[in-house]
């Protein structure tokens, strides 16, 4: 009972993280900042849905492939959104200023 309502605990809490990163794609004013939402969100959303599949799986082999995929998700995912930023600055976009106004040539 108890490990049931830990597990959807944290499939809900996964599901909700995961509803503010989508939101914060939406809000947030450039790339820089979008990226930085989608790649915190998409972390701890993967982490908090993959515990909650594993308590509900129990100690067995469906548990260590859920925590298999945690760890290549965790490996990933910042490394694709440093990839992902990278690229942008290399590209010459630049971060947006507090006055909404992009800094240097990027792209208006």
């Amino acid at each position: 009972m108890i490990i049931d309502m830990l597990s959807w605990i944290c499939l809900i809490g996964g599901g909700v993280v995961g509803i503010i990163g989508g939101i914060g794609i939406h809000l947030f004013p450039d790339f820089y900042s979008r990226l930085h939402a989608t790649g915190i969100t998409d972390t701890l959303c993967a982490l908090l849905i993959l515990l909650g599949l594993g308590l509900q799986a129990g100690l067995t082999l469906a548990s260590f492939k859920l925590a298999l995929v945690f760890m290549l998700l965790f490996i990933t995912s910042p490394t694709a959104s440093h990839a992902l930023a990278h690229a942008a600055m290399h590209s010459g976009l630049k971060p947006m200023l507090a006055d909404g106004k992009q800094k240097g040539k990027g792209l208006d």
